[in-house]
Order: C-alpha cells, then structure tokens, then sequence
C-alpha cells in the first residue's frame, strides 16, 4: 500500500505540505472550515498513520509472537521495531526499557500497582498540583492500600510549580514524586531536570507525565534522570489505544505486574507461574498491535519533519494567540508567567469575562471552532485558580495563522452575542 511520505527534513520549510499531510483538516462544517485547537485533548492523524495500520489490517494482520507463519512474523517484526523507535525517539539506553499500554492512565496505573508492596503507612508520595488526574487518582488508590500519604506541591499565583514549597516538601525524604513535564490544562512546562535532581537527591522515586510534552519538546529520560515517563500515542499524531511506560530497567524489573495471563509468563503450572522477562513480563495479553504500528508510523513522520522550524513555528503561533486573546478584551488567562520568563507550550487556557465556558465552547463550535471547556481532568487545580472550568485552546504541528484569526473572529463573535 502506498503511504504518504513526510516532508524530508532536509527540504526548505514549507507548513502547508506538513498540513496537508492530515486528511481531517481539509473538511467543512456547516459554512465553516474546521478550526481544530483541541490538539491537546487528541492529535489529528497524518495519512502516514492511517496507511500503516490500515496496511497492517490488510496484509500482515496476525498475533505477534505466538506463530511460526510469515504473517506472524512480519507483525511481530513491525511490532518490536516500533519499540525501536519509541526508545530511540526518547533516548531509553535500551528497548526493553519500553512497555507497551493502552495510554498514560493506564502507563500510570501500572506503576502505582507495580510498586505497592514497596511501600508502608510511613511514605509519603508528592504530587504536582497541576497534574491530570491520572497522575493523581492511581496514587491515591496506592496510598489506600498501603497506608501511605499523599502531599500535593503547591503553586505560585501564576500557577507556576512552587519551587521554595517543593523545597521544603522534600526535606520530609518523600518515597515517590509525580510530576507533570506540561500541563495539560494550561500548558505550563515544569523545569523537569532541575525537579527531577531534587527529588533524586531526597531519596525519592520519580514519574513524569509527558502526554503533553512529546508531540512539542524534544524529550530525553536519561538526561532528564527520571525513573519512570509516561506517554500517549494519540496527543503525537499517533493512534487512541496505544501508550508508553518507559523506566529504568532496575526499576521496572521491580514491578508487580498489574496484569497476568498470557505472553508475560516463562512457565506456568497448577503448582506455579514464573513469570518472564522485560518487556514480557508487563505485556499480559494481546496487545493493540494495529496502534503500535501506527505509532511507529507517526515516529517516522515526526522525525521527517524540521524539528527545529516546527518548535519555531509553534511558539510563534503561541505568542500570536496569546496577544490576540489579550488584544481582545474581556479575556482571562491563566498560567502565563507574570515574568514572562517562557512561552506556554501548546494550549492556552482563558474565559470570556463572566460567561460559562461551556456556553462559550458551544458557541464556537456552531462556527465550526473546536476547542475544549471543562475542569480538563484537573480539578484540584481548578479549585487552586478558583475556576469551576475554563476554555482551552491547543495547538499542533498542523496549526497556522488562519486558523488564529478564524478562532479569534468566533470568540469576538461570541463577545458580542454575550457581552
């Protein structure tokens, strides 16, 4: 099957090919051309992907590992390439530091059930204020079956991560730390590396939640020295269904495996099961092996683009959006540093006076403006803004201008209806 090729890395930039690239965006709703800012939520997927595991369904579908056939074996070559890839894309020193799951919430999970016979009532786990829930709610669950407790680290009134606060929290020798390397509600970027050593040298284990991180810096775990990182395919133009638990090899090795039954075991009896080695022996079951195959399609395609004229791209479509939110009027936005030391990544956050920001959603969706409004599976900091939800605006590799001034020309629409 032929695929679409990406734009080679070496060719001059040109966002328009990158964007035709993605079929979804050449649709209309009602009048309207599709706006889509709610990239964060999920990404649109190039046709590289979509030939991929469309390719793999039509020719080489089969179980990986399990079969002697070519097609078995075709599949099972696709699948452990992408493990490759994935380790490759994040700089792991070796593939079997790379599990395959279902997403970050589960890739979390696993974790948090992995390490409960680790720890006892006196633990203490640190948990980023800002973080998605299912970097909260699986800590919690493990705090219940071990009697351990949960602090959150406070932010600064710009919803900054409170250094000095982190500071102290760690004089009490924490036994885990959660973080999130960006918010998936307000797009803040947390200093990882520098959390990160802090952490280390109180003795504590640590997480990073980088769902909404991969598809907009380039992320490397063994110099960022965490123990675990977390990620979904579908928010970097990969497929739903597919996720990555990287960490340590010592420290995987030291999970409780969350599921068992098939292909994670060495040998099984009536009397006993031993159970096999890495990655194996986290992998119960089939795995989505269409989504993993689109996941290394949407590697593939990533790599071949201009990493450095996208990151430029991006962040001068953030400050763009950002001032013409502000230009506006009317408009509150959240989680800009009041230093302006950094620009946010990917999403702005921000409501219309004292409108609902599901009426404002609605609105900007009857002009074909997609956008997400809610709490954004991150209540607690929520009520840390004393918010009961905002809008958020994200953006992709896809996004440009015109798609700032469509946005910008709704939301004043929306303005004059309301206000």
């Amino acid at each position: 099957m032929k695929s679409t090729s990406p734009i080679p890395s070496q060719a001059p930039f040109d966002h328009q090919a990158i964007r035709d690239q993605f079929p979804a965006l050449k649709q209309t709703i009602g009048d309207h051309h599709l706006c889509y800012l709610d990239t964060a939520a999920t990404s649109q997927k190039p046709q590289a992907v979509i030939d991929a595991m469309n390719e793999y369904y039509q020719l080489n579908n089969a179980n990986v590992h399990r079969a002697a056939h070519q097609l078995s074996t075709r599949a099972t070559q696709q699948y452990e390439a992408v493990r490759q890839q994935v380790a490759h894309f994040i700089n792991a020193s070796k593939s079997q530091e790379i599990i395959f799951t279902h997403g970050t919430t589960e890739s979390i999970n696993m974790v948090a059930y992995g390490l409960t016979p680790q720890f006892t009532p006196n633990d203490i786990i640190l948990i980023d204020t800002a973080a998605h829930h299912a970097n909260i709610v699986p800590w919690q669950e493990l705090a219940k079956r071990s009697g351990a407790t949960i602090k959150p680290i406070p932010l600064t009134a710009d919803a900054q991560l409170d250094i000095k606060a982190y500071e102290q929290l760690l004089q009490a020798k924490p036994k885990l730390v959660a973080l999130c390397h960006v918010s998936n509600a307000l797009g803040t970027v947390n200093p990882i590396n520098d959390l990160i050593a802090m952490a280390k040298n109180a003795g504590a284990l640590t997480l990073v939640d980088g769902a909404q991180a991969v598809a907009h810096l380039d992320v490397d775990v063994q110099n960022t020295d965490c123990d675990f990182y977390v990620f979904s395919g579908h928010k970097m133009y990969g497929p739903t269904g597919v996720g990555i638990l990287y960490g340590r090899f010592e420290q995987l090795n030291t999970l409780t495996p969350m599921l068992t039954g098939g292909e994670m075991i060495k040998t099984v009896s009536f009397d006993r099961t031993e159970y096999g080695e890495l990655p194996n022996r986290l992998e119960a079951g089939t795995p989505a092996i269409a989504e993993v195959i689109g996941l290394g399609a949407a590697i593939s395609f990533l790599h071949g683009l201009p990493r450095e004229h996208i990151h430029a791209h991006e962040q001068k479509l953030m400050q763009y959006l950002q001032a013409q939110l502000l230009n506006l009027g009317d408009v509150s936005l959240y989680g800009i540093a009041n230093d302006k030391r950094q620009i946010n990544v990917g999403s702005v956050a921000f409501n219309l006076a004292g409108e609902h920001h599901q009426d404002v959603g609605i609105l900007l969706d009857q002009q074909a403006i997609a956008v997400r409004c809610g709490h954004h599976c991150a209540m607690p900091l929520m009520n840390e803004l004393n918010l009961a939800g905002c809008c958020r605006a994200s953006i992709g590799i896809y996004t440009n201008k015109h798609d700032i001034d469509q946005f910008i020309q709704a939301l004043n629409t929306v303005k004059e209806l309301l206000l």
